[in-house]
């Protein structure tokens, strides 16, 4: 039996009537049955089993188990601070990342961005994106898409490496590779500008390269997520 996952503002057992996107999707695009599976999770890092108890109008009422714990989050955390980019290459990157488990996303505005600006709808939009890949990839964390800052507001945890054509460190000699909390960005389509990779290293960011081929704007991300993450996993 297929169970379906869905998002609800919290987790805890007992009668919960999910409205909304999410139960008009379960209502009337699924046609969800009373007694179908679902494991309702709250973005913030909580699910819980249960099983739809009635259909009601455009909307369905959940019947929910005590929370389990989830084991499907890396050990290590991952924030993506790509720069804007234009259409839905963005989009993608949230897609991709969240998949990946990237716990937040930073935009960044770098004077060679072709987008100067990320909307409060676009962002709105890339929330979204990043909740159904959350829902999709069966994580109970929903990763937050902050607002665009300019690089020089771009602020860190612990570590930072920035992609750069230019670097002469390969990233396998980054250092912060072998910690558990980093921060990676990520210019726009037409590069960086030197002074703003010099910022960023004078910041404490190290600039790495990638290797010999020139990976696109909204490749380089997902390519960088997916080494660090997938290195960190058992």
């Amino acid at each position: 039996m297929r169970v379906h996952r869905v998002r609800v503002e919290h987790v805890a057992a007992g009668r919960l009537r999910l409205a909304g996107d999410g139960g008009h999707h379960l209502a009337r695009v699924l046609r969800v049955r009373p007694g179908a599976e679902v494991v309702a999770f709250d973005g913030r890092g909580s699910e819980a089993p249960g099983r739809v108890a009635e259909v009601d109008g455009d909307g369905v009422w959940l019947e929910l188990d005590e929370p389990t714990s989830v084991a499907t989050e890396p050990a290590r955390s991952l924030t993506l601070a790509p720069a804007l980019l234009k259409g839905d290459k963005l989009a993608d990157v949230v897609r991709m990342g969240t998949e990946l488990g990237v716990v937040a996303f930073r935009p960044v505005l770098a004077r060679r961005c072709d987008v100067r600006e990320l909307s409060p709808a676009k962002r709105a939009r890339l929330q979204r994106v990043a909740s159904e890949a959350a829902r999709q990839s069966g994580r109970a964390l929903v990763p937050t898409v902050h607002e665009a800052v300019a690089v020089g507001d771009l602020a860190w945890e612990v570590a930072a490496v920035v992609a750069d054509l230019a670097a002469s460190l390969p990233w396998r000699a980054a250092p912060g590779l072998g910690g558990d909390r980093l921060t990676v960005i990520t210019g726009p389509e037409g590069g960086w500008s030197p002074d703003e990779t010099t910022a960023l290293e004078a910041r404490g960011a190290a600039r790495v390269r990638l290797g010999a081929r020139v990976l696109r704007a909204e490749t380089a991300p997902v390519a960088m997520a997916a080494a660090w993450l997938l290195a960190g996993e058992a």
